[in-house]
């Protein structure tokens, strides 16, 4: 394939591509043929220096416009997205190697989404009035809480940047973002229609880098907020070095979800919830429910119909659109779910479909489901980021609720049945922060996104978001003569 992805230049700031070829190189990869794409530079400290001064100066006269005037580039910004959506999405696919199919539907449309939803709710940011005996009153004021840190994950590149930038700026911050080094094209792109769609200079920028370039901004004095999307181990670090400055936190790490099918199910539906929820972008989904627990009385009719139309998805060039199923991210992507795979093969578990590596160019492996899983396998346990599936038996209600629940993570929770009252029973003993029933993964702005347990701290998406990227100054005002006793 002889397509030069290269950008105008590796970073983004204060309005204007910026490069500093000292820096480390960065390779972009396209995952269906293995081919280098395009060549990045990772952040020097003073390209980082430059992103969080513009983003500084820039923060005071953001927010001194109303929510209306920062609502209506936000809203620009939402419709140029649509308008190239084909185009973002093109180069969505050669960054991450998801299939256009998915792409076009998925990724841009949905940052698009975030930038109109919060351009729509910023000019209705207000405080509230609080009435006292007396006369006297408190009202509140909402305050942008300033700079704020994104950064970003690989699997979703485009959206992260507007999950994360769309309700920073909504409020009146500013935004220094840095993607995953395995995929840093879209994010230049967002902060390019951005200025396009009449943000001022400096609003939202974007460096390139590996962990050093996140530790470096995370741990700057100038940052009052750090809103990431990654792994737990990587949570761990992020968030610890922000409470060492007192920041604020989003964090949208992993998880192991489970998903529960009871034997009244439809069949058709849980065969398509199961499919999203565990090989939609090739399984590198965060939300992924990759432990499917199937009550025995539908077990073997689910194993049997999920594998006939398994067999249905077609493998192969992610930029054709007839395509359904593409290669994962990177070599080491690969590696690690090869790697999960042979554990699950050794401790027991019985492969019911997939498990090899395709014999073709670039990084691509079957959908791959194992039968007979036991909730202390391997498989069954860590979060592999890959098209694994695995389904365990569960004889009834109360020992598949204590089972789902017997995990670290807590992101998503899927139930499907026909019975009404079970569906709501379970799902509210389910300890995770995003749950579904009779579907899965859907992520609508208009709710709230995130885990609890050790699968993150705060939501994006909704209004919820607004509290994350926002403080309120109480204002308490005496219409009386004040008394003291001295």
């Amino acid at each position: 394939m002889n397509y030069n992805a290269q950008p105008k230049a590796s970073h983004f700031i204060n309005g204007a591509y910026i490069e500093d070829t000292s820096g480390a190189p960065i390779k972009v990869i396209y995952p269906a043929s293995g081919e280098v794409i395009a060549t990045l530079h990772s952040a020097t400290p003073d390209i980082v220096d430059k992103a969080l001064a513009a983003a500084k100066s820039a923060q005071g006269a953001w927010a001194a416009l109303s929510g209306t005037e920062r609502g209506r580039v936000l809203r620009r910004a939402a419709d140029i997205i649509r308008e190239r959506n084909r185009d973002l999405s093109i180069l969505e696919t050669l960054d991450t190697g998801k299939p256009l199919q998915e792409t076009l539907v998925a990724d841009a449309t949905s940052g698009a989404d975030a930038l109109e939803y919060f351009g729509g709710i910023a000019g209705s940011l207000t405080g509230e009035h609080i009435p006292l005996s007396g006369g006297d009153f408190v009202y509140t004021v909402r305050e942008a809480l300033g700079l704020c840190v994104g950064i970003g994950a690989w699997n979703y590149p485009t959206q992260i940047a507007c999950w994360k930038a769309a309700p920073a700026l909504a409020c009146g911050n500013t935004m220094v973002f840095k993607p995953s080094e395995t995929t840093p094209l879209s994010a230049l792109k967002v902060a390019e229609i951005l200025i396009e769609a009449g943000a001022p200079k400096g609003i939202f920028n974007v460096v390139q880098g590996y962990g050093d370039v996140g530790s470096s901004l995370v741990t700057d004095p100038r940052v009052a907020k750090v809103s990431l999307t990654g792994s737990v181990p990587t949570g761990r670090k992020v968030y610890a070095a922000a409470a060492d400055g007192m920041k604020h936190v989003t964090m949208e790490l992993g998880g192991k979800s489970p998903m529960i099918i009871f034997d009244d199910a439809s069949l058709e539906n849980a065969v398509s919830g199961a499919i999203l929820g565990n090989f939609y972008s090739s399984g590198q989904v965060c939300s992924n429910g990759t432990r499917v627990f199937v009550q025995k009385g539908i077990k073997e009719a689910f194993l049997k119909r999920l594998s006939e139309r398994l067999a249905t998805a077609v493998i192969g060039d992610p930029l054709d659109e007839a395509t359904s199923f593409g290669p994962l991210v990177s070599e080491n992507q690969l590696n690690i779910v090869k790697g999960y795979i042979a554990k699950g093969l050794n401790e027991g578990a019985r492969l019911v479909f997939g498990g090899n590596q395709l014999n073709k160019l670039g990084f691509y492996l079957e959908p791959t489901v194992f039968a007979d899983v036991t909730d202390g396998m391997t498989i069954a346990r860590e979060e592999i980021f890959g098209p694994v599936m695995s389904v365990l038996d569960f004889e009834d209600e109360v020992e598949v609720i204590a089972r789902a629940n017997d995990t670290e993570f807590g992101l998503s929770a899927g139930v499907f049945t026909n019975d009404l009252t079970r569906a709501h029973r379970v799902i509210g003993k389910l300890e995770a922060g995003s749950c579904f029933i009779n579907t899965y993964n859907l992520a609508p702005v208009e709710a709230p996104f995130g885990g609890s347990k050790m699968s993150g701290v705060g939501r994006e998406n909704s209004k919820n978001a607004v509290n994350h990227y926002s403080e309120l100054r109480s204002v308490y005002v005496s219409m009386n003569d004040v008394e003291a006793p001295y």
